[in-house]
């Protein structure tokens, strides 16, 4: 029997030279994303690091916030009759300072808030993607100027139409706590309030919504913001959730308008 790896040729064996094969085309999937091959453990690990970098900032504004305490505090109870709180609690009047500063600290804030949300998002878009939501993470900021200055516009009109129901029965003895959770509570509502574009349209750009799906439910949005702008303004008077409520409509509409443009 001949040895299949060798021939004889007049006696003398000659070793059979088989040559190399191809080696079949490598099926290997191509290199993933750092954020693809982060573990969940990794990816809360980078979310708790965005936390810490947003509270340090935070705690740092607040302490700017604090300084200027007592001149912001002057501004906000202007409305009221007489410019003046009271406080019944023997800390209240420090805590008030506090809760003001961390408000202001937020807002002061607020740029690198957006920058860590968007470091954190970022790496799980594509190339495409992260060219398109950039642009509006400068805008996500100007908006959020804008809702902070809308109820502070409104804030006059807020507190004289609840003043507006005093009488000789019902005399105005108004508190410090009270007064500036609904301040607290008006301002950081309307600046969020105001990103409400932005997420409907980054929705858009992964699939998740459409402007036809938006506009189908404009009877269902038009109850939630409703819902949400009663809510979001625990105050009690009608200004408040009218001006939120009539914003948050405009916003909705106006991005429709966005989204179907852009093909979406």
């Amino acid at each position: 029997m001949a040895d299949a790896d060798a021939v004889r040729e007049g006696g003398v064996t000659v070793p059979l030279v088989t040559a190399p094969q191809a080696e079949p085309p490598s099926s290997a999937p191509a290199p993933e994303s750092p954020a693809a091959d982060m573990t969940l453990v990794g990816h809360l690990t980078e979310l708790r690091n965005r936390i810490i970098k947003v509270l340090a900032v935070v705690v740092l504004t607040s302490l700017v916030g604090f300084y200027f305490a007592t001149p912001i505090i002057g501004i906000l109870v202007a409305p009221l009759p007489k410019g003046q709180l009271q406080y019944t609690g023997l800390g209240d009047a420090f805590f008030i300072n506090v809760k003001i500063a961390i408000v202001v600290g937020i807002i002061l804030a607020m740029p690198v808030i957006l920058y860590q949300v968007w470091a954190f998002i970022a790496p799980g878009l594509t190339p495409s993607e992260q060219r398109i939501v950039r642009p509006w993470i400068p805008v996500a900021l100007v908006f959020f100027a804008m809702g902070v200055a809308i109820a502070y516009v409104i804030m006059p009109f807020a507190v004289q139409f609840l003043l507006g129901f005093s009488s000789q029965y019902l005399n105005p003895l108004i508190t410090a706590g009270p007064y500036f959770d609904f301040l607290s509570t008006l301002f950081l509502a309307f600046g969020l309030i105001m990103e409400f574009p932005i997420l409907l349209f980054g929705l858009s750009r992964v699939g998740i919504v459409t402007s036809e799906r938006l506009s189908k439910a404009r009877r269902m949005a038009i109850l939630v913001i409703a819902i949400f702008s009663a809510a979001a303004t625990p105050g009690g008077d009608l200004v408040s959730p009218f001006v939120l409520g009539l914003t948050m409509y405009v916003l909705y509409e106006g991005t429709v308008i966005v989204i179907r443009r852009s093909g979406k």
